[in-house]
């Protein structure tokens, strides 16, 4: 069991650094092709910290074995308490409490009909017992426009591809 956590501060507001983009965190991933040199089918996942280090499968409907994680599944983990920290923010602000808050993030996998590539879809379900809908629905709003995840979803986000010398 790990040692409790203590709550974030409840300011976004006491981040911000003037009109361009300041990165308060930066973490770094690095999968590499496992048996198979294959990121998805047969990769290992792991971060330069060491708290991250998994193997990733295909999972079974996209034919492989499924004995380990996959990339949605790790997005949909990051989505859903991305989603869940902006939420019960809002909602501390509003004086609401967000201790029976859940976010249930889907992560869906398929087939872009422009390119015959590949595209993601993802949606939330949010539970939050004994709050009434008309009270929830700007709060939902509001995380909306706050929740990094969801921004990168609705606006994209830049990427830079750089090939390491």
């Amino acid at each position: 069991m790990s040692e409790p956590t203590d709550r974030p501060g409840l300011s976004t507001a006491e981040d911000f650094d003037g009109p361009a983009f300041s990165p308060l965190y930066t973490t770094t991933v690095t999968v590499d092709g496992g048996a198979v040199s294959h990121g998805r089918a047969s990769g290992r996942a792991r971060s330069a910290d060491g708290a991250l280090d998994l193997t990733l499968r295909l999972p079974t409907e996209l034919g492989g074995d499924g004995g380990g994680t996959n990339p949605e599944q790790l997005f949909a983990a990051g989505l859903a308490a991305c989603f869940h920290g902006a939420l019960s923010l809002v909602a501390r602000r509003a004086g609401r409490n967000p201790a029976t808050i859940a976010v249930e993030a889907t992560v869906a996998f398929g087939r872009d009909p422009r390119d015959g590539g590949y595209l993601l879809r993802a949606d939330l379900v949010i539970t939050w017992p004994g709050t009434d809908a008309a009270i929830a629905a700007p709060l939902l709003k509001r995380a909306d426009t706050l929740c990094p995840y969801t921004k990168m979803l609705a606006l994209g986000t830049p990427a830079t591809l750089t090939l390491a010398p």
